[in-house]
């Protein structure tokens, strides 16, 4: 088992040493620890004889980062702020590059990200806030204490069952609300697959995935009866709003009972519509025609053509 640092378990604390792990819990006010019988229920399948090398590398990004923090103009300058659009663009290639299936742009991104990581907590380390040991711990401790049933005597067979534990552990450790660490800036499609996922986790959930699709139809008819496709008259925008954000939000539920991302989905969409779009660009462009100037049967013939790429 490798050498965890100072980690942390539900109920009560537990920090792995070399003689097992301290228990501490509080008594009067004071912290009191004893040595208690604690490790992992399975050992590793094999070491990790690369580790080393690992750390290594890591070790060289901590190095170049306190470098250009020190002498580039450009890195001087940055701030939490400043970084935090650049992270997030970042995090959408990332994204862009597991959907391509490009594993080399995945490494590339990967670094990037890394390299962010670093960045904030090189800052932080200025504002005499935390470090990045301070970042790594935090991460560690949060690992063990939600993973009981590795770390501890919890027992969970499953992937449901982890989830929900998850859910109460965080509930237990002074979340208020299940829902709380759902970001609010998330994009929203992603946000009510979020939302979903961790109502679920404290058993919040449809029973079958037929009473999901009942649902989902249930929430199309009452759009339709807000937008009536077969009438001209003026809709009620804020009403037929209401009744679109519900059945999207049904159709995302009835995903997760398919298992199927219905962000990973709709993006996947997204790109097969680009694909095909820019093949009848293309290839119209050739044939001496331009876009805005076909008609829609003309487009129509190149768009089936793409289709069968």
């Amino acid at each position: 088992m490798h050498d965890l640092g100072s980690t942390t378990l539900i109920e009560t604390r537990h920090y792995t040493t070399s003689q097992g792990c301290l228990s501490s819990h509080q008594t009067a006010g004071r912290l009191c620890m004893k040595i208690v019988n604690c490790s992992m229920k399975q050992p590793f399948s094999s070491p990790d004889l690369n580790r080393e090398a690992k750390l290594k590398a890591f070790d060289r990004l901590l190095t170049i980062m306190d470098e250009l923090r020190e002498n580039c103009p450009w890195d001087k300058k940055q701030t939490l702020e400043s970084l935090r659009h650049l992270t997030i663009e970042e995090t959408y290639e990332l994204s862009d590059s597991i959907l391509d299936g490009n594993l080399q742009e995945v490494k590339k991104e990967l670094g990037d990200l890394m390299l962010h990581n670093v960045f904030y907590a090189r800052i932080a380390s200025e504002m005499k806030i935390f470090d990045v040991s301070d970042v790594l711990n935090s991460i560690c401790d949060k690992l063990i204490e939600r993973h009981p049933h590795v770390y501890g005597d919890v027992v969970a067979n499953d992937e449901k069952t982890v989830k929900e534990n998850w859910e109460k552990i965080k509930l237990r450790t002074g979340n208020k609300s299940v829902l709380e660490g759902v970001p609010k800036s998330l994009p929203a499609l992603v946000k009510a697959i979020r939302i979903q996922d961790k109502a679920r986790g404290v058993g919040f959930d449809w029973e079958k995935k037929e009473q999901v699709w009942e649902k989902v139809e249930e929430e199309m008819q009452e759009f339709k009866n807000e937008f009536n496709v077969e009438s001209n008259q003026p809709i009620d925008k804020a009403r037929a709003m209401a009744e679109f954000g519900d059945l999207l939000f049904s159709l995302v539920n009835y995903s997760r009972f398919l298992d199927i991302d219905a962000e990973e989905a709709l993006e996947r969409t997204n790109k097969k519509f680009i694909k095909r779009f820019q093949y009848l660009e293309t290839e119209s462009a050739k044939d001496g025609k331009k876009m805005g100037e076909m008609t829609l049967v003309e487009m129509d013939q190149y768009w089936e053509k793409a289709k069968s790429i």
